[in-house]
């Protein structure tokens, strides 16, 4: 039986791997934070079936406890400060948890069991603005965040352990990948959650940001099977997990409100720009300045070719149905939630 261990478990992307290994017959392991109360997050249906150490990224000494105590053959490290828009207000903290964290997680394998495989959780916002589209592992960086800024000194330092102390470690940037189990801050279950809400007569309209910011969007579940996958490789390397698909957040709340029986038609432009029910004639998406970037990734598309062709991977869950599942998921929330 192997062991895994998963930093950031009760997170989406961690719940989903959780229950990848888990159907895999592993002996899963997860590393979570000391809270004032227990919160198991998006792992509580699996909390019998896996174990939690407490520990801390920034905290090399519990990271090595944690590699001592599960005895992992395969670290996945999702752990983050993964919101864009609060790394402008925590910058150091997010370099501490995404970049230094990642360097203490390393060297944790490294002194406990350097024969250990380790996945690291990169991002496409290290691409930031754009060298080249689409973007694939050849592609240049320009991070436009202090989050994108963090993530690539986390990428760029696993290749260097990959190839100082040939470690199998491996980098997965991932572009956007979405769930029912998304946090109610971003900007996709922003938008399910409100349209679930304003279908029930229970909230007006939604605020949003740049509705011309255009995304590469996948579902969680697809993208945690790469994950597994580049581990099982012959050799470590990194690769571009993405669907080579972009659409604008406009076209995202598009078909979220479809879902729910509610045509929008769009007036105004920039910051004026506002959605309006068709059938209704009551606005329901407006536009607020204060959700835009200070420094905005207009455009991301990411090429998947080489995941497809070296490790097999193939996406499963189209945009449409990713974003149905998202509106039926919260649709029902709110319904039991609201006791309606």
């Amino acid at each position: 039986m192997k062991r895994a261990l998963i930093t950031g478990i009760t997170g989406q992307d961690g719940s989903y791997l959780a229950e990848l290994l888990l159907e895999k017959g592993y002996d899963v392991y997860g590393i979570w934070r000391r809270k004032a109360y227990v919160d198991y997050g998006n792992i509580e249906h699996l909390k019998d079936k896996v174990k939690l150490i407490y520990a801390d990224m920034t905290d090399p000494v519990s990271l090595m406890s944690a590699m001592k105590i599960s005895l992992a053959d395969e670290v996945f490290n999702l752990a983050a400060q993964s919101f864009v828009a609060t790394s402008w207000d925590t910058p150091l903290g997010t370099a501490d948890i995404d970049g230094i964290g990642v360097t203490n997680m390393l060297e944790a394998i490294r002194i406990v069991n350097p024969e250990a495989r380790f996945y690291q959780a990169s991002t496409s916002e290290m691409f930031g603005k754009v060298q080249a589209i689409p973007q694939n592992e050849e592609t240049p960086f320009y991070p436009r965040s202090p989050y994108g800024v963090a993530k690539l000194y986390g990428h760029w330092i696993t290749k260097n352990y990959r190839e100082s102390y040939d470690m199998f470690a491996c980098s997965g940037i991932l572009f956007n990948h979405e769930s029912e189990r998304r946090g109610l801050e971003f900007v996709t279950r922003k938008i399910t959650n409100s349209a679930a809400k304003i279908s029930l007569g229970l909230q007006d309209h939604v605020e949003l940001g740049n509705l011309s910011a255009k995304r590469d969007w996948g579902h969680s579940k697809d993208y945690v099977k790469a994950m597994w996958l580049m581990l099982q490789a012959d050799e470590p390397d990194d690769y571009v997990v993405a669907t080579n698909e972009t659409r604008t957040v406009r076209e995202f709340a598009e078909r979220a409100f479809a879902h729910v029986g509610m045509d929008i038609v769009w007036e105004g432009e920039g910051v004026d720009e506002k959605g309006i029910d068709k059938k209704s004639g009551k606005t329901v998406v407006t536009v607020n300045p204060k959700f835009f970037r200070p420094a905005e990734v207009e455009l991301l598309i990411g090429d998947p070719t080489k995941a497809e062709t070296k490790l097999g991977w193939k996406r499963e869950i189209s945009f449409d149905e990713l974003v149905e599942r998202m509106v039926k998921n919260d649709i029902a929330l709110v319904k039991k939630e609201n006791n309606l």
